[in-house]
């Protein structure tokens, strides 16, 4: 991620306002402190919050309670927006990118990844064919197993990805991972036959590929 910002912003990096949506427990935030400007870390589990402030105490980082569905910022107050893998824990991910888009400032970007529906092991529970099937199959599929009542996720295709994110210029960062991941520092995710098969499956099925890292600029 700080690469990939890193060659988005060039030396503007050190003097950005960096807002991680979802940030948990303050573990991306608190690599991000050291290269840009300024780290606000938002999430609604309280407990989370509650360790990264415990653990991650420099002066430009801070950390919120906070709702990724009405972010308590102004508008067009943030160079960069972190958005990793949350759109699929929220309610309402529509109203999500409505909020970064109000608070992104005209020009700046969100960093976006996301997990497509169409991924054979399903990453929270990592059961097969899990985010594929009807909800009502996964809320059973979770019983049977004694993992759950509910599954609660909602994770979304290629296709619908790119109708959530309509609204900003997508710069699909995906290519160059698999082009060359040791630049990316993404080795321990593309490496031997994986790399192969996630090459070819880019080739030919694009639009069933496990997951997709976006750059989201603001118009």
């Amino acid at each position: 991620m700080r690469i990939i910002l890193a060659e988005a912003f060039g030396d503007r990096l050190r003097d950005l306002h960096v807002l991680n949506v979802g940030c948990s427990t303050g573990i991306i935030d608190s690599e991000l402190a050291s290269a840009v400007g300024f780290v606000t870390g938002i999430d609604i589990d309280v407990d989370a919050i509650s360790f990264a402030r415990n653990n991650y105490s420099v002066h430009n980082l801070e950390f919120r309670v906070g709702d990724a569905m009405d972010i308590d910022l102004p508008d067009a107050s943030c160079d960069v927006v972190i958005c990793a893998q949350v759109y699929e824990h929220v309610p309402d991910p529509v109203r999500l990118m409505s909020e970064i888009e109000r608070v992104l400032k005209p020009g700046g970007a969100c960093y976006f990844s996301a997990t497509n529906r169409f991924n054979i092991i399903e990453q929270h529970y990592k059961l097969p064919f899990l985010s594929i099937v009807p909800v009502s199959w996964a809320n059973r599929y979770l019983q049977l197993l004694g993992r759950g009542r509910f599954y609660y996720e909602r994770h979304m295709t290629h296709g619908e990805l790119c109708r959530l994110v309509g609204r900003f210029d997508v710069e699909d960062i995906t290519p160059r991972l698999l082009d060359d991941p040791g630049r990316y520092a993404a080795g321990y995710m593309f490496s031997g036959m994986k790399l192969v098969i996630a090459r070819i499956l880019r080739r030919l099925a694009y639009q069933f590929f496990p997951g997709y890292i976006w750059l989201l600029w603001k118009r």
